[in-house]
Order: C-alpha cells, then sequence, then structure tokens
C-alpha cells in the first residue's frame, strides 16, 4: 500500500491575512520620516566622471608591452621591500610609468589573490603619486608583489612604497653629488 505522505499531512489551505505587528501607542501611527534630499520618483544625481578621472592613472602613466617590462628588468636598479620588489630605469618621458606583475609563482594560483596584490599596489603607487614626483627624476617603474601583501592593509603597502621611494631618492641625490664633484674636478 502506497501512501501519499504530502497529501495526508499537508495542508493546502492559506493561512489568514496577519493584522499588524504594531504596538499602537501614543505615537503608534506616525510614519517615519523620509529623507529630505530625495524626492520620492527622482533618482540620485549620477557623480561627476570628469572628477573621478582624476584619481585613475592615466594610459600613458602605464608600462605595458612586454619589451618594455624586459629592458627595466635587465638595465634597471632593483630595491627590495617587505611586501614587494621595484625595479626602476630613468625614462626621457616627463611622467612616472608603473607596471605591476604578481605572478602565480609569487603569489599562488588563485587569480583574484594576484589581482588583489596588483590592485593594491596600482593604488599605492596613485596614492604616492606626489612623493615619487618629488624624487626629481621620472622612471619606468615594475613592481612586483611579494606573498605577504596579501595579508596587508593599503596603508601598509603604502609605508613600503614609501621607504623605498626614500632610499631612491637618497640614491638619485648621492649621485647627482657625485657628477656634481666630477663637474667640479675637470
Amino acid at each position: 500500500m502506497e501512501s501519499n505522505y504530502a497529501a495526508e499531512n499537508i495542508s493546502t489551505k492559506q493561512p489568514p491575512p496577519r493584522e499588524k505587528a504594531r504596538f499602537q501607542g501614543e505615537d503608534g501611527n506616525e510614519e517615519r520620516a523620509r529623507r529630505p534630499e530625495t524626492t520620492q520618483g527622482k533618482r540620485p544625481q549620477a557623480p561627476d566622471r570628469s572628477a573621478l578621472l582624476g584619481f585613475s592613472l592615466p594610459k600613458e602613466a602605464r608600462v605595458r608591452k612586454r619589451a618594455e617590462f624586459l629592458a627595466v628588468y635587465e638595465k634597471g636598479k632593483r630595491f627590495e621591500g617587505r611586501l614587494m620588489t621595484v625595479f626602476i630605469l630613468p625614462s626621457e618621458r616627463p611622467l612616472n610609468r608603473i607596471g605591476v606583475t604578481a605572478t602565480k609563482k609569487a603569489i599562488g594560483t588563485k587569480a583574484h589573490d594576484r589581482n588583489r596584490a596588483k590592485r593594491l599596489l596600482r593604488e599605492a603607487f596613485r596614492l604616492s603619486r606626489n612623493e615619487i614626483d618629488s624624487v626629481g627624476v621620472s622612471f619606468d617603474w615594475v613592481v612586483n608583489a611579494r606573498r605577504s601583501i596579501l595579508s596587508r592593509k593599503l596603508k601598509d603597502v603604502i609605508d613600503d612604497l614609501g621607504q623605498i621611494v626614500s632610499r631612491i631618492r637618497t640614491d638619485v641625490s648621492r649621485k647627482r653629488g657625485s657628477r656634481s664633484a666630477e663637474i667640479d674636478e675637470e
């Protein structure tokens, strides 16, 4: 004998509509005040895109081609940090350009980890642009992420990049000082 459990045990009747669960009191029927800045039926205004574009790195501020990366690796100078390795090569361009790498070998096989590492490095570079420009020489930068960057916040990445920039600044000023001493000797 086969039984139809659902037909025997589950009711198909709809429950009666519930009354309001609100407690009636002195101010029980008052409605919540609406936000004054938006009127009903109007959407909020879209952000000004031209103002937001100032925050991005333009295409001319990026190292993009493989040959450019290889040139920086081969001819550039290397600086080690806790969260990144930076290679710099003096450039004739007016802007400092950045190229970012986060390899499977260094970071791991998960794409979202590599993407986060690259986002952190690009954002740290973007926020440190004034400090980087104060070095006085424009460079092509290639920044390689290390695995330790994944457990850090943006502030730590900015601090690490700031330490590297200060080492670059002292290196540049030392070279300028030795060149001026050579010129004075002649």
